[in-house]
């Protein structure tokens, strides 16, 4: 079931990450998988939106749910972490795990990428207060300034893209052994479920020391 959750906290990150030396490779995942499964594939899908700094030197994804709760809870402090950092490649994957509202959420959502304003929809909806219905979804995003006719028009048009991206963060969220909403990749590490902002924020000085200790 994907509705089983952890909390991370200083004390447990030595039994909690681990750091993913050649787990971007299918063959360290598991038979049976493609380049879905590759550190390309994870890092730096081009179909996946990137926030923060596209050109930062550290890559934060997130496997997340639209009405997920815990991911609602930390998406402002998670913003404003990537804000104040400056340097942080943040990828929000869409992993719609909570039925079919959020996948629907997710498909408008990566349309509107197609009008430049998925950042926009992405707040608005993992932001919203009441709890998401395909009645109040375009309602959200056309408060949002995005226009939803369009984005439903390239949802249309770019339907098998915007469905392979989420079978393939499908996938990736899986071979991660991730159980639910959220979980994050930084840079090599693996963290699953709910985590503090200050071991977050620890985290990411980790995982910039690990990147450099690579390159030494």
């Amino acid at each position: 079931m994907h509705a089983a959750f952890s909390i991370i906290r200083a004390g447990l990150i030595a039994v909690a990450i681990g750091a993913f030396s050649g787990a971007f490779s299918p063959a360290a995942l598991g038979e049976g998988f493609d380049d879905t499964l590759s550190r390309d594939a994870v890092l730096r899908d081009p179909e996946v939106p990137v926030l923060g700094n596209p050109q930062g030197d550290l890559t934060v994804v997130e496997y997340f749910d639209y009405q997920c709760p815990y991911c609602k809870k930390l998406a402002p402090e998670i913003a404003q972490t990537v804000r104040e950092d400056g340097k942080i490649r943040f990828v929000p994957k869409d992993w719609p795990i909570f039925g079919a509202v959020s996948k629907s959420a997710a498909q408008l959502a990566l349309a509107a990428k197609y009008q430049n304003k998925y950042q926009e929809a992405h707040d608005a909806l993992i932001g919203a207060k009441e709890k998401l219905s395909d009645a109040n979804i375009p309602e959200l995003l056309i408060k949002a300034g995005v226009d939803v006719e369009k984005a439903k028009q390239d949802l249309q048009t770019h339907l098998k893209t915007i469905e392979d991206v989420l079978i393939h963060n499908n996938a990736q969220a899986d071979a991660f052994g991730f159980q639910g909403t959220p979980g994050f990749i930084i840079g090599f590490f693996r963290v699953p479920g709910v985590v503090e902002m200050k071991v977050f924020k620890q985290i990411i000085a980790d995982a910039r020391a690990a990147a450099k200790k690579r390159k030494g």
